[in-house]
């Protein structure tokens, strides 16, 4: 091993031979082992400052190996005796990890320490250290080593844990009752964007949601906080005792904490209490959800007119929705007469709409405001709610209708959103979303719920590519996976049909807007 030595403070006299016309100020002698001539008075056992360098090791007693044990599933360092550290390659805090390891070195004053690199896959780990120290009166030296560290891999106990049943001390139950997991793909999401299921012990699918588990109570309340930050929600915490002490009064829990979203969800039709549509504006009762944040955001599709909805609010007096996204009818657009009423993207349009499937069958139209009239044209089609001659057994729209200001206002049909037929089934995308690896359990998919699990999340795809305030929340990634061509000359008719025919005007995602894939621990992709 090279060493470094170098001589910092030289002696307080001046060592050596004294001009010719200068007074001694001391007595001059010869080095003991070479024999150059140096001054008595200030030297130290007799040596020149070369031999005492080359004779003193200040390094001696210092360890010039040691081991350092990693926590591969964590990515943490052991801190004897039990204390586990995070801290990056080459960071401060492995430094000051690697030097309290090292016995002896309090007697000496350190000056530097620095790594030296290292191949990654060699499981060495150097670091150069500078130490200084007085070897005699007025001498001071410094002396340069290297210390080489063997990574050792050890599984931390907190890692040991997550591999055994019932270790965890705080869970987090989410829950939306609805018909559909809309809510929860989208949840899925942003909690992968965030990051915020890193201190998760194991995820566990339900039936109407997902279970989470922590091995601290001070992880799921964070984790609590993600959620608010994101989504309206109801929470009750609980606790079960474990364990108690009855001599020191020391006691151990567990923690459960059940989370409600509310049921109102994306592109769903409310109706809204009369009482409570007053109090955000006196706004009309019968609205589109158009989105979900942390507060319900609602629209009047025929005025433009927007509100708000908090999750307080919201659980004082609680609704259910009117119909939601499976219930919608495909209408086509027969004529359409934009107006001059605006609201951000949302422009006012008055069209005349036919059931797709009533089209060849009878002459039946009705008429109805949008919001999205500046994107429509005669031909296109149309997802909406069809109220005329529909019973939803729901008091509110009763009230509604025997209310003497709103009766006169509800429409025959309610249009939300535009829909693209054409668009190619099974299709391969440029672009994917990372999916969270969930612990199914007892609570494996039959082959009926497996086909509406996938129609559910090809819808929920599909507003990905239609909604660019949505792909703005979420992270998409490139999809790098190359599929096989088909020989052209192959191709069936049925097939060139369908390209031929595809619309020009399906929304499709940039390449811009997407990130590359790297693999994490914890998820996989969805093929």
């Amino acid at each position: 091993m090279d060493i470094d030595m170098g001589y910092d403070a030289p002696m307080a006299g001046t060592a050596g031979m004294v001009p010719m016309g200068t007074a001694r100020t001391g007595a001059t002698i010869f080095c003991c082992d070479c024999g150059a001539p140096i001054d008595g008075t200030i030297s130290t056992d007799s040596r020149c400052s070369d031999c005492l360098k080359s004779s003193v090791d200040l390094s001696q007693g210092i360890q010039r190996e040691g081991v350092l044990h990693f926590c591969k599933d964590c990515d943490r360092w052991l801190l004897p005796p039990n204390s586990w550290l995070s801290a990056a390659p080459e960071s401060r805090e492995l430094l000051s990890l690697c030097l309290k390891k090292l016995r002896n070195l309090g007697k000496v004053r350190i000056v530097d320490a620095k790594f030296i690199w290292t191949e990654p896959h060699s499981r060495r780990i150097k670091v150069k250290i500078t130490v200084q120290d007085s070897v005699g009166d007025n001498l001071v030296m410094q002396q340069s080593f290297e210390v080489v560290y063997v990574v050792h891999t050890q599984q931390c106990k907190d890692c040991a844990k997550s591999y055994t049943a019932n270790v965890w001390r705080a869970s987090v139950q989410v829950r939306q009752k609805v018909t559909h997991k809309r809510t929860f793909l989208l949840l899925e999401q942003l909690i992968l964007k965030h990051g915020a299921h890193r201190d998760t012990i194991n995820i566990k699918e339900e039936k109407d949601g997902i279970d989470f588990y922590f091995a601290q109570k001070n992880q799921a309340d964070a984790f609590l906080s993600f959620l608010k930050s994101v989504v309206p929600i109801h929470t009750k915490e609980s606790r079960h005792l474990i364990s108690a002490d009855t001599h020191t009064g020391n006691k151990s829990y567990k923690f459960s904490t059940s989370v409600e979203i509310v049921p109102i969800c994306r592109d769903d039709l409310v109706a809204l209490p009369l009482k409570l549509a007053r109090q955000i504006g006196n706004i009309t009762p019968l609205l589109i959800c158009h989105r979900v944040g942390t507060a319900i955001n609602l629209l009047d599709p025929n005025t433009l007119q927007t509100a708000d909805i908090s999750a307080d609010t919201y659980w004082r007096a609680p609704f259910q929705p009117l119909a939601g996204a499976p219930e919608m009818v495909e209408f086509i657009v027969l004529d359409i007469e934009q107006t001059n009423i605006t609201n951000g993207k949302f422009r006012v349009g008055e069209a005349i709409v036919a059931r797709a499937s009533d089209l060849g069958v009878n002459d039946t139209t009705y008429s109805a405001r949008t919001h999205f009239g500046n994107i429509l044209h005669a031909g296109d089609s149309v997802m909406g709610y069809l109220l005329t001659g529909t019973n939803f057994n729901s008091s509110l729209l009763d009230a509604i209708e025997e209310s003497k200001t709103f009766s006169q206002r509800i429409p025959d049909v309610v249009l939300v959103k535009k829909h693209y037929p054409n668009r190619k089934k099974n299709k391969k995308r440029n672009w994917k979303l990372k999916r969270m690896a969930k612990d199914e359990g007892d609570l494996l998919p039959k082959a009926s719920d497996q086909a509406k699990m996938d129609a559910e999340y090809e819808m929920f795809l599909r507003d990905v590519e239609e909604d660019e305030e949505l792909r703005a929340a979420l992270a998409l990634y490139k999809n790098t996976k190359k599929t096989k061509r088909a020989d052209p000359d192959a191709m069936s008719v049925a097939d060139t049909e369908m390209t031929m025919g595809e619309d020009d005007d399906v929304p499709r995602v940039n390449m811009d807007e997407l990130l590359d894939d790297f693999d994490e621990l914890a998820i996989q992709d969805d093929e």
